[in-house]
């Protein structure tokens, strides 16, 4: 299974409900990069992504996007195979 990174603030509903689902879907290689205590990954989030919200979640080296997007590919079953790679 692939790593997955998740830029993350604390006190983010969002940012918990998308590892909820990731550890549910049994992922153990779970990087979490708190933006609000390293500002400078804030700054690296939006480089790499061009948003400014979190979550921002990467599944390898392949971007998701936020939350909505997370369960979107979810629905549709797409999550576990992107995961599976």
């Amino acid at each position: 299974m692939l790593d997955v990174t998740i830029y993350s603030a604390r006190g983010c509903g969002y940012c918990q409900s998308a590892e909820y689902l990731l550890k549910r879907k049994g992922v153990q290689n779970l990087i979490k990069i708190q933006v609000d205590i390293e500002p400078e990954q804030r700054a690296r989030m939006i480089a790499r992504t061009g948003r400014r919200t979190v979550p921002q979640i990467f599944i390898g080296d392949a971007h998701v996007g936020g939350f909505d997007d997370l369960a979107a590919l979810e629905k549709s079953g797409q999550l576990d195979i992107l995961l599976s790679q």
